[in-house]
């Protein structure tokens, strides 16, 4: 789409976001829709979000994407929540209306769909454990409860946010925090891991955020990165027998829900999975 003096910003804010594949994806989403507007991420340091959020106001963003590591911090800075984004206490969506910064949460009701329809995994009566206490974990421990499952473990290398978590997450099901890297026995009994963490993501390939030895081939290993789109987590996984997920159609289904709401129309989802499938 050509560039003129009335095209519009939209964006990405996180630390980092040179791995995003939203750029590619939400410039397409613009064209076919023909939304004369242009989609670019954003690398904020945590100290300099108040000033980045100031700004894009007072440029006249259409809205913008938040990810690691501001999905929580960004909510002082907003005027306004939705009720999911109040309820999970996080936002990964923001629409500029008319002046007026509203938050949204797409997250959970994108990892939702993502894990319902690519996998035959049922959450009815389910132990899940999840990996990470931030923005994303919330967005998912929160909707994972209140879609059924019978009990959750939340495992954060702060072990006090984890717990944090796990109280709010008591109004659903059954929860507890516990270390990051002493949650053997919880995942033993788990029939779901979700990593929520960036650990493992590219260019930091090698890591993995719990020791592999914790998986069993029992479980789904469910990865919210999708650069890589196998993780070392994933591959471990795969290679003892476990079933997998990744995180492109998490990030795919968010994207379409936040499409909607800037744009107030039904996201081209099949094209917009076409360039995420096609990436590297």
């Amino acid at each position: 789409m050509k560039l003129t003096a009335t095209t519009r910003p939209l964006g990405l804010i996180g630390h980092p976001v040179s791995h995003s594949k939203s750029p590619e994806m939400l410039n397409e989403v613009c064209k076919i829709l023909g939304i004369p507007a242009v989609y670019l991420a954003y690398a904020v340091e945590p100290n300099q979000l108040e000033e980045a959020v100031r700004g894009m106001k007072a440029l006249g963003f259409i809205g913008f994407n938040v990810t690691i590591p501001h999905k929580v911090a960004i909510i002082p800075f907003l005027d306004e929540l939705d009720d999911t984004a109040a309820e999970i206490g996080a936002v990964n969506t923001v629409v500029n209306q008319d002046g007026k910064l509203i938050g949204y949460n797409t997250d959970g009701v994108g990892y939702l769909r993502s894990l319902t329809e690519e996998t035959a995994f049922s959450l009815r009566d389910k132990t899940v454990t999840i990996l990470g206490a931030g923005g994303a974990a919330r967005a998912v421990s929160i909707t994972l409860a209140k879609a059924g499952v019978k009990e959750l473990f939340i495992a954060n290398r702060t072990v006090e946010k984890a717990e944090q978590l796990s109280e709010v997450v008591t109004k659903w099901t059954r929860a507890s925090g516990v270390s990051l890297h002493e949650s053997n026995e919880e995942i033993a009994k788990s029939h779901l891991l979700v990593n929520t963490t960036s650990i493992g993501m590219t260019p930091s390939e090698e890591h993995s955020p719990i020791p592999l030895e914790y998986l069993h081939p029992a479980l789904l290993v469910s990865d919210l990165i999708y650069r890589p789109k196998e993780t070392k987590l994933l591959q471990r996984a795969a290679s003892i027998g476990a079933s997998t997920h990744g995180g492109l159609g998490m990030l795919l289904y968010q994207a379409a829900v936040a499409v909607e709401h800037w744009f107030g129309q039904k996201a081209p989802i099949a094209q917009m999975r076409t360039i995420l499938e096609n990436g590297d």
